[in-house]
């Protein structure tokens, strides 16, 4: 997958204060806005294919706190497949004999439509509250009754969800970047979905496509639950790890208190993960 697609490149839990960290994860500050680092799995995909534990002790390594998982359903094609060996409630102690908090995994939106309520087992099995899909996979040029119905269906499926006492989320993915009637679709999609049954998880890389993070923060206060965090250079217009980079990461987590963060996930190669590691560990918000 490329860097640029997190498709191609593919509420802290309330007992989140009690996971017991080793001494060595104690030491790493949980900067910024007080939460533990995190980083999405799939950019390590292939490595999870031939050994998760040692993958998961390679993340816990470079000073990840959090992951956010892929469904094994979802996506067995992508990596993820060997997962479906263990119950759920062997990889919620496989994570946390390795240190990690995971609260939140993606979902493909057809297994959703699939079966829901064994979706919804698994998660909270896995001791998670959070689950999300990457798009709503509607078509590259909709009409505004495609984005209504993709945004009925949506708030169909997260109802089931929030009566599980899970939060669903949405990514912003090809179908959300599209455009209708003249406007964002990821914009419409703010006024059509439920904001008390989905909160939305932004990609901070999409700046290439003037998706500004901290904007939407701000122009959508309380509408956000997490995003995926790259580096972006303005002067080479690429990926870079977090710290090396043009952002403004300072008013990025400032603006994400606003519109209403509660993890964020460092989704980029292996190396550019680790590299950012550092810098997170010293910025404070």
């Amino acid at each position: 997958m490329s860097e640029m697609s997190r498709r191609e490149f593919s509420k802290i839990a309330p007992n989140a204060a009690a996971l017991a960290f080793s001494a060595g994860a104690l030491e790493l500050s949980a900067h910024p806005l007080g939460l533990p680092i995190g980083c999405q799995t799939y950019p390590v995909r292939k490595l999870i294919a031939e050994d998760f534990t040692g993958t998961l002790k390679q993340l816990s390594n470079a000073g990840f706190q959090a992951i956010e998982l892929c469904s094994p359903v979802g996506y067995a094609d992508s990596g993820f497949a060997g997962l479906a060996k263990y119950k759920a409630s062997e990889l919620k102690k496989i994570l946390s004999d390795m240190n990690l908090q995971c609260v939140s995994s993606h979902f493909d939106l057809g297994e959703l439509r699939k079966d829901m309520p064994g979706r919804i087992e698994w998660a909270k099995d896995l001791g998670l509250t959070q689950m999300l899909v990457p798009s709503l996979d509607g078509p590259k040029h909709p009409t505004m009754d495609d984005v209504k119905r993709a945004a009925d269906e949506y708030n169909k499926i997260a109802e089931q969800a929030a009566n599980a006492g899970l939060q669903q989320g949405l990514h912003n993915e090809e179908f959300e970047l599209t455009t209708v009637d003249g406007k964002r679709t990821y914009d419409v999609l703010f006024d059509l979905l439920d904001p008390k049954l989905v909160k939305f998880q932004f990609q901070v890389s999409t700046i290439s496509r003037g998706y500004d993070a901290a904007q939407y923060f701000l122009k959508y206060p309380g509408r956000f639950i997490s995003m995926h965090c790259q580096g972006w250079s303005d002067k080479t217009k690429k990926i870079v790890a977090i710290g090396q980079d043009t952002l403004d990461w300072k008013k990025i987590f400032t603006a994400a208190k606003t519109g209403g963060i509660q993890n964020y996930f460092v989704e980029m190669d292996r190396e550019k993960m680790r590299a950012s590691v550092p810098y997170l560990r010293t910025l404070e918000v």
